[in-house]
């Protein structure tokens, strides 16, 4: 029930939220992994959902997929090269709301690199969590990045361009 959101400051409930990528593998199938621990916050008014601001650290060092050797290697120079890059950052630059969704659009920078990124977004839900009693609001959203923009051009393109990614992410309410 959108009426639940509370205006204020909310912080990133790291424990819940996440960001699950999938990209295409040789043209046989896709394989999927996903970041977690993620920090940040959203300010919200629901008398102005368009105004509302998001800044979003997603640790690149916490990628894991089901395959140690795989994990391992997406974290070395030829992918997210955690070394020198250890998290990405996305920061919101508007917000177009129609109902229950919106596109958050904003500026991604990761491996040293800033451009912008339109998030299809979805409400989820509000109110207080059962365990902590913090007011909190949940979102899902959605984009696909072409990771050689960023450039990630390693095994382009028997390793797809494409990364899909799928992210829901829970705000508790600070204060």
């Amino acid at each position: 029930d959108a009426a639940r959101v509370a205006a204020g400051t909310y912080a990133v409930d790291s424990r819940h939220s996440q960001v699950n990528w999938q990209v295409n593998h040789f043209g046989f199938n896709d394989y999927f992994g996903l970041f977690g621990d993620i920090k940040g916050t959203l300010q919200i008014d629901p008398a102005n959902p368009a105004a509302a601001k998001v800044d979003v650290t997603i640790p690149i060092s916490s990628v894991a997929t089901s395959s140690q050797g795989l994990t391992d290697h997406l974290k070395t120079a030829d992918f997210f090269d955690v070394a020198k890059f250890e998290s990405a950052r996305f920061v919101s630059t508007s917000v177009v709301v129609d109902g229950q969704k919106a596109v958050i659009k904003g500026d991604l920078t990761m491996l040293g690199v800033t451009k912008p990124v339109d998030l299809e977004t979805r409400f989820e839900g509000a109110g207080n969590t059962p365990m902590n009693k913090k007011a909190t609001v949940g979102f899902h959203a959605a984009t696909t990045l072409k990771r050689s923009e960023w450039g990630m051009t390693k095994y382009v393109p028997v390793v797809g361009d494409d990364v899909k990614l799928r992210i829901s992410v829970a705000f508790e309410k600070e204060g």
